[in-house]
C-alpha cells in the first residue's frame, strides 16, 4: 500500500532524532472519517486521546493529521439559517441606511437588555486616604432587576440609554419619547430594530402616528447581528 508523508508529523520526527515517520492513507482515512461522521461514547467530540484509543494510533500522529487536514473536533459555532420570507429585502433596508443614511435623517440601532441583576455592596466604600487603598465589600445586596433601553447612533457611535423596571409597551413608549426630545427637531428619526411583539403594539402603533418623523426598520428574524445596538450589548456583556 502507498504511504503519505506527512510533512509537519516527519520533520518533527528528524528534529527529535527519530525515523521518519509515516502513516498510510488508510489511517488517514480512518481517522478522518470517525472525526467527521462518528461520535465518542459518553463525551461530546472527540480529543486526541479518545481518537488515539478508537483507531490504534498514538495521540501524535492523531493531532498532527488534523492539524494538517484543519480538523478541530474541540471547536463549534453557532449559526441558524434564516427563515423570514423578507430576509433579503430587510438585510438590504438596513445595510442601506448604514452605508447610505438619508438627508437630513439620523439613524439610531435599538434594542432592549431585560433582566440586569441591580447589585450594590452590602456596606458603603471607604474612601481612599494616604497609605490606605479604596474598600469595598466583598460581598453584594440584590435590589432586584432593571431593562436597559438604549440606542447607538450609528455615525458617531453615541449611545443614549435608559433603564426601566419593566420591560413593556408602556416602558418602550416612553423611551421613544425620551429620543423625540433629544433628537434635533428638523430631523427625521431611522429606527433599526428587532421584531420583538413590544415593538408592535397597538400603543406603540398609536404614537407613532403622533410622531411622524419616526420611521422603524425591522430586521429579519434571528438575525441579531444586523443591529450593531446587540453587538454593543453583546461587547458590554
Amino acid at each position: 500500500m502507498r504511504q503519505t508523508r506527512l510533512p509537519c508529523w516527519t520533520g518533527w520526527a528528524r528534529a527529535s532524532g527519530g525515523a521518519a515517520a509515516t502513516v498510510t492513507d488508510a489511517d488517514i482515512e480512518r481517522v478522518v472519517v470517525k472525526t467527521l461522521e462518528e461520535e465518542p461514547k459518553g463525551a461530546a467530540h472527540w480529543s486526541a486521546r479518545s481518537m488515539a484509543a478508537a483507531t490504534g494510533m498514538s495521540q501524535s500522529a492523531v493531532s498532527r493529521i488534523w492539524w494538517t487536514l484543519a480538523l478541530a473536533p474541540h471547536r463549534s459555532q453557532t449559526s441558524l439559517l434564516p427563515a423570514d420570507p423578507l430576509f433579503i429585502d430587510r438585510v438590504r433596508g438596513a445595510a442601506g441606511l448604514y452605508l447610505g443614511p438619508p438627508k437630513k435623517a439620523l439613524v439610531l440601532c435599538l434594542d432592549e437588555k431585560p433582566q440586569i441583576q441591580a447589585l450594590d455592596r452590602s456596606q458603603p466604600v471607604s474612601p481612599m486616604m494616604p497609605r490606605v487603598p479604596e474598600r469595598r465589600s466583598h460581598d453584594r445586596i440584590r435590589a432586584g432587576t432593571t431593562a436597559l433601553f438604549a440606542v447607538l447612533e450609528v455615525a458617531t457611535g453615541k449611545v443614549i440609554g435608559s433603564p426601566h423596571r419593566r420591560h413593556r409597551a408602556l416602558e418602550f413608549t416612553k423611551f421613544l419619547a425620551k429620543l423625540d426630545k433629544k433628537v434635533p427637531p428638523g430631523l427625521d428619526v431611522h429606527l433599526v430594530l428587532d421584531y420583538y411583539v413590544t415593538h408592535k403594539t397597538p400603543a406603540v402603533k398609536k404614537w407613532l402616528l403622533t410622531s411622524p418623523r419616526f420611521h422603524l426598520h425591522f430586521t429579519p428574524t434571528s438575525s441579531s447581528w444586523l443591529n450593531l445596538e446587540e453587538r454593543w450589548f453583546a461587547e458590554l456583556t
